[in-house]
């Protein structure tokens, strides 16, 4: 069955409705992010980054888009519209990482990844943006190793998160790196993942599901500026 498509009201341009943002109207007429698509009433659907929905609040487009959506119902379009949407995608990606850590198919731990990772078990390596160089170069090479891909440019992803924030959301002590031993468990957390980074940019990956590419952090961690990695799955190449 094909995934349901919504048409971004910016662009026009149609794409999966998990690839895009639902903006729901409160019945006060405040609109307000709605990222897991669950809120009632009318909803419009947003398909850009961060930087170019603050262009388009800063020019009008969007409340004149919205106006468009909304049949002309009254709008008011909160200023920390794009931060609040950075926020809820960030939470939502947190929370799908805790909830996969509770079926017990998360690993942290140097040792744990790596032996996984060797092993072939690995299909997803997240490093924090404070972790260490050296440490995330080891990982990376065993992650090759054990999937046989010496020599290519396979390796984790340095999310714009600190350790003390994954650790919050795993509920477990100095989480610097992040490993899913099963494959469907990857594929939802890396969906959520590059929701996130295609929103907060600058260069959204157009297609989010292989590699995603982050720019600079604009939410909690916005003193941790760290240029983006690859995100790849050995099994979606």
């Amino acid at each position: 069955m094909a995934e349901p498509e919504r048409t971004c009201i910016l662009t026009r341009d149609a794409a999966p409705r998990d690839a895009l943002i639902r903006l729901a109207l409160a019945p006060d007429g405040t609109v307000h992010p709605d990222v897991r698509a669950k809120a009632p009433g009318r909803g419009a659907w947003i398909g850009v980054n961060r930087a170019a929905l603050e262009t388009a609040i800063a020019k009008g487009k969007l409340k004149g888009a919205l106006g468009r959506a909304f049949k002309g119902e009254a709008t008011t379009i909160p200023t920390d519209l794009p931060t609040s949407i950075a926020g809820a995608l960030e939470r939502a990606m947190l929370d799908r990482l805790g909830l996969e850590a509770r079926s017990g198919i998360v690993l942290t731990g140097s040792d744990r990844i790596s032996d996984a990772a060797r092993s072939g078990k690995l299909h997803l390596l997240l490093h924090a943006a404070d972790a260490g160089i050296d440490g995330n170069r080891k990982l990376d090479q065993a992650w090759r190793v054990g999937s046989d891909r010496e020599g290519e440019d396979l390796r984790g992803l340095v999310i714009p998160l600190p350790r003390t924030i994954l650790s919050l959301a795993l509920g477990r002590e100095n989480v610097v790196h992040v490993g899913l031993t099963d494959p469907h468990a990857a594929a939802r957390v890396r969906e959520a993942l590059t929701r996130w980074l295609h929103f907060i940019g600058p260069d959204p990956d157009p297609e989010p599901c292989e590699t995603a590419s982050q720019g600079a952090s604009a939410s909690r961690t916005s003193g941790t500026e760290r240029a983006g990695k690859t995100l790849i799955d050995e099994e979606h190449e």
